[in-house]
């Protein structure tokens, strides 16, 4: 029998009150403090209790992914915020130069904040991305931090205050009118942040008004989130664990099909009874666990790590999803591993496991047009080459269609690669260009003509 377990949360601000840090050293404690100025950090007494070895500090994978370290900003970075700290302590001061340095790293790669997001009524859609034709993202209010942060996350912007780097819904209901609009939008993603860390009447709330009439476009409602690993109680002990799997039940009895994208980074997070149950509570809603994480230096960069990991959650009946790169923001230098590198860990781990770890793909960059897959490394007419393809991309009819980059030792990310064969551009540079150009969803993916009346004749209260 599990016991239930009361959360606890460790900020910056609680840095002192967490025993197991009297292992570092004062210049330990002291980086720890600074990288905390400019990247989120937030963790809780599950994962620094039962997930991390405090006898392999600081190589331990789940201490490298949650607690920051000195070489995850630059060097100049790291020495201006700490001289902003030994010069004055004062708060502004240190605000305005953490700030400074978030602008720098990147806060919303491919186009989140831009080409991802939709109009409307000549107006963007808060809280809403739609980079895919068939797939929508939302971004709930209220759903927008999570159990644990991840020191690699590419959505860190979302938690250091900076209100201009947020995504997020408002209270309108507009991401509701916007899908009664679009009929090509088959799946709905919750995603944050981690929508997990809701209430379940919130949860309700975003995932109710789906089931219900003008909603029958909608087939699939996924669920990314890092609780499975991060604070399984909440679907074991928490006060509303029961609810929130009659939800998911609610959702499968309505005929859609209900997708939990499980973020596991490394196999010490299923090596806990809690973990499992939460698990087998889940499957048992009729709900199906998806797993993803991208490779990240210092937490997974092995193939025995992913080999292990997946065959793992095959054992308990999840399904390997994305293997991907690690995105171009936040403290990338730190975890970043060229592509040629990460092809190699991919292939020696796919080829350790059976045929039903071999669900997942990768290793796959979601970039600016898509989510491009390094599918092998060749060389063609005496020219050695990535060979790529995209797995989803911003025009669907990009999809599966091999084409070819200069192999480069060094390149980590797509923009780095230079297309093969004295080609001047990737084929889909220039309707790329295009898409850009609009930088409107509504132009892109139809325009959705509807009356209005009709419309928000549809659009459930909350």
């Amino acid at each position: 029998m599990i016991t239930p377990r009361k959360m606890k949360f460790y900020s910056a601000k609680d840095i002192d009150k967490i025993p197991q840090l009297k292992k570092l050293d004062e210049e330990q404690l002291f980086a720890l403090r600074v990288v905390s100025e400019v990247l989120p950090f937030r963790t809780n007494n599950y994962v620094v209790e039962e997930l991390i070895d405090w006898n392999n500090i600081p190589d331990d994978p789940i201490y490298q992914l949650t607690f920051l370290q000195k070489d995850m900003l630059a060097e100049e970075q790291y020495n201006r915020i700490a001289e902003a700290i030994i010069r004055s302590g004062d708060k502004e001061d240190i605000k305005n130069v953490a700030n400074e340095i978030r602008l720098e790293l990147n806060p919303h790669p491919s186009a989140q904040l831009t080409v991802n997001v939709p109009q409307m009524d000549d107006e963007p859609v808060p809280g809403v991305q739609h980079k895919y034709k068939e797939t929508v993202l939302i971004f709930p209010s209220s759903g927008q931090t999570c159990h644990a942060y991840c020191t690699f996350c590419f959505r860190w912007a979302q938690f250091v205050g900076m209100n201009d780097l947020k995504l997020a819904t408002d209270e309108s209901k507009r991401f509701q009118k916007y899908l009664l609009q679009h009929k090509e939008v088959t799946d709905v993603l919750l995603t944050g942040g981690d929508p997990m860390i809701m209430g379940l009447k919130n949860l309700k709330a975003y995932i109710e008004p789906l089931l219900q009439p003008g909603f029958d476009h909608i087939r699939t409602i996924r669920i990314g989130t890092k609780a499975v690993a991060y604070w399984p109680f909440k679907f074991v002990t928490d006060k509303e664990a029961d609810g929130v799997l009659r939800l998911f039940e609610k959702v499968i009895k309505s005929g859609k099909h209900l997708a939990i994208m499980g973020h596991y980074n490394h196999w010490k997070e299923l090596t806990t009874e809690v973990s499992h149950e939460a698990i087998k509570r889940i499957r048992n809603t009729g709900a199906q666990i998806r797993t993803q994480s991208p490779l990240v230096k210092h937490i997974n960069d092995d193939p025995n790590v992913w080999s292990k990991l997946w065959q793992m959650q095959v054992e308990l009946g999840c399904i390997p999803y994305y293997f991907f790169v690690e995105r171009n923001t936040g403290a990338k230098n730190y975890f970043m591993i060229p592509l040629v590198r990460a092809y190699e860990i991919f292939k020696e781990a796919y080829r350790n496991v059976s045929g039903l770890a071999r669900t997942v793909r990768g290793p796959s960059m979601s970039a600016l047009p898509g989510k491009v897959a390094i599918d092998g490394i060749a060389e063609i007419k005496g020219e050695k080459v990535f060979v790529l393809k995209f797995i989803q991309g911003r025009n669907p009819e990009w999809c599966k269609k091999p084409f070819f980059a200069k192999y480069d030792e060094k390149a980590r990310w797509l923009t780095d690669l230079k297309p093969a064969f004295g080609e001047e551009k990737f084929y889909y540079q220039d309707e790329l260009n295009e898409i850009i150009r609009r930088s409107n969803g509504q132009l892109y993916f139809g325009t959705g003509v509807r009356e209005e009346e009709e419309v928000a004749d549809n659009v459930v209260e909350f």
